[in-house]
């Protein structure tokens, strides 16, 4: 897939989040990248940020939380477009779960993972 049309299935995805939901981020910015880190080949995303759950009187003011959803691997590890795009909206649910202080081992839990 290409990055435009793969950009594209990331608003889609974003777009499928229901709008109560998505009211409740405080100060996110979204980006897609073609790769991930180089110590962690495999992330299919990632949530850079302090979760609502972790936010004191001092986090006023604080640049936006970032989620980046990395192409490369996305697209290597689906063997076709439906599977590409449905793993796109389950790292997108996941990386917002973080930003609502959920981690890794109960989105595991709850088939987010």
């Amino acid at each position: 897939m290409e990055a435009a049309e793969f950009e594209e299935a990331v608003g889609d995805a974003l777009d499928a989040v229901p709008a109560e939901l998505m009211a409740l981020l405080d100060n996110v910015v979204f980006f897609v990248a073609d790769e991930p880190p180089p110590g962690d080949p495999d992330l299919l995303g990632v949530y850079d940020g302090t979760p609502i759950t972790e936010r004191g009187d001092g986090w006023a003011g604080a640049l936006p939380d970032r989620i980046t959803i990395f192409r490369g691997p996305l697209t290597r590890m689906c063997a076709d477009r439906d599977d590409l795009l449905d793993e796109i909206a389950v790292t997108v649910v996941h990386e917002i779960a973080h930003h609502f202080g959920i981690d890794d081992a109960r989105l595991h839990d709850l088939g987010w993972g």
